[in-house]
């Protein structure tokens, strides 16, 4: 994901960019021509195209962006009201909502602050210990509720620890965030991907458990010996510092009562009707997917109602709106990429190249969705290859593009929502900006040691799980 656009770029700047999305955009629609693509399909691609770009060189105005592309696609007659409708991915965005309004009333409820007391109040911690409760805390939180609700309070814990012993605490952050992308692949509530892959392939949370999860379990596990070995040093003069703070009997910070129990037992039946909702729909008799996407906006109707003064605000600013409509203009435009053929072109070109073999798409597909989630929104990569996927009709092929699109967005500082924030958080509190190259040094060895991992398991699910091929 892009970092947000800094106010008063210079002209020259902008000019330059402007042209760069123009000229790149024309020269993606000449491509298209030249394959002998439809009108529909020129404009499709050269609209998609400049919605990337434009996205990326300008990000503060990609909602613009998004309604100015909408805009072409209704005027050009490539979409229609119904097949905006069909394409917007409303039943996720629903979900969406619902479970932003239930987050925000656990934060007011103190959950996340109880949990935070539990690691910081330990009478036994050391560097090593507090790394392992961090980045296992951040992963299992970016499972159960999403990726940007963990960092911020795991933000809340690496300033509760490191202001407290003065130490660094970039390297700490970096290790949340780091472990919060990982574990956001783990169930299909971690990231906004993962919905839309289990919206459009038919998956269920229980295969997300059952397939994605050990996965994610693998990489986490590969991604803390690593950083447990980058930042050795970090982490000794942490537990240095630990030690003299508990020579002299102090703790890492005053402990409060937290009155947890009301959000936990919410917390606890939201995520357990998530997790069965397929049996439940099963028993039931509901259409797939039913209890899943609506289970959330039940839920969130309970609480506005049992806190109803509080109800507009949980709506008006825990809800997220400015993104989720970002997101439905995006896959309004891929679905467009899909209608107009485009996708099946795609997907016929990938057949033909590597032969029909998911052995050998995989690793590609999850190469070209790491690489490119790294520098440009993960969501906008899975838009545009889900479609794709689709047509290849091929299911390891979508576990491949959710851990290229999650794992990808460890590679740079920009790589996820998860990272922005952070880095966000830690100018806002110390007047002080990662480093690029920093990030990027950790990014690599993480993001190539990850995908590896991945990649392996991936392979194994295919020649011994007997996954099914659609």
């Amino acid at each position: 994901m892009p970092p947000i656009q800094r106010k008063g770029l210079p002209p020259i700047q902008l000019f330059f960019r402007g042209l760069l999305i123009v000229l790149f955009s024309a020269g993606v629609g000449a491509l298209a021509r030249a394959a002998d693509y439809t009108d529909s399909q020129v404009l499709a691609c050269t609209v998609f195209t400049m919605t990337v770009l434009a996205t990326l060189f300008f990000w503060e105005f990609r909602l613009a962006v998004a309604f100015l592309g909408i805009a072409a696609l209704f005027a050009c007659d490539v979409l229609t009201l119904d097949r905006f409708v069909r394409f917007c991915e409303l039943p996720v965005v629903l979900f969406l909502v619902g479970m932003m309004v239930t987050v925000g009333v656990l934060k007011e409820l103190g959950l996340f602050s109880w949990i935070i007391q539990l690691i910081v109040g330990s009478r036994r911690m050391t560097g090593r210990i507090f790394v392992l409760a961090l980045m296992g805390l951040s992963a299992v939180l970016a499972c159960a509720v999403d990726e940007v609700t963990s960092i911020v309070f795991m933000c809340a814990l690496v300033f509760q620890v490191c202001d407290t012993l003065r130490v660094p605490s970039t390297p700490f952050l970096i290790m949340a965030v780091m472990a919060t992308n990982i574990g956001s692949a783990g169930t299909m509530i971690g990231n906004p991907v993962g919905l839309v892959i289990s919206h459009r392939a038919g998956l269920t949370f229980e295969d997300f458990i059952v397939r994605a999860f050990p996965v994610m379990l693998a990489c986490l596990v590969t991604a803390v010996g690593v950083l447990l070995l980058w930042f050795r040093r970090e982490i000794r003069e942490l537990s240095d510092r630990l030690e003299e703070r508990r020579q002299q009997k102090l703790d890492l910070g005053p402990l409060v009562r937290v009155p947890y129990r009301r959000g936990l037992a919410i917390f606890l039946v939201t995520v357990g009707v998530i997790a069965g909702h397929h049996r439940i729909e099963v028993l039931l008799g509901l259409e797939e997917n039913t209890l899943l996407m609506t289970a959330p906006l039940a839920i969130a109707g309970v609480l506005m109602i049992w806190r109803r003064e509080r109800a507009k605000h949980y709506v008006e600013v825990e809800v997220d709106w400015w993104e989720l409509l970002f997101f439905m203009m995006l896959f309004a435009k891929a679905g467009a990429l899909e209608h107009t053929g485009v996708s099946s072109r795609i997907a016929q070109d990938f057949a033909t190249a590597f032969h029909d073999s998911s052995e050998l798409l995989l690793p590609v597909l999850l190469g070209i969705s790491a690489v490119g989630s790294a520098f440009v929104d993960n969501v906008v990569f899975v838009a545009a290859f889900v479609p794709v996927v689709l047509e290849l009709d091929s299911m390891p092929l979508w576990w491949a593009l959710l851990f290229g699109a999650c794992l990808g967005g460890n590679v740079t500082v920009i790589g996820s929502a998860a990272n922005i924030i952070a880095a966000g958080v830690l100018e806002k509190r110390h007047r002080h900006s990662i480093n690029f190259l920093q990030w990027l040094k950790v990014g690599i060895a993480v993001g190539i040691v990850t995908c590896l991992v991945a990649r392996a398991a991936l392979t194994l699910m295919v020649n011994h799980m007997h996954l099914p091929s659609g």
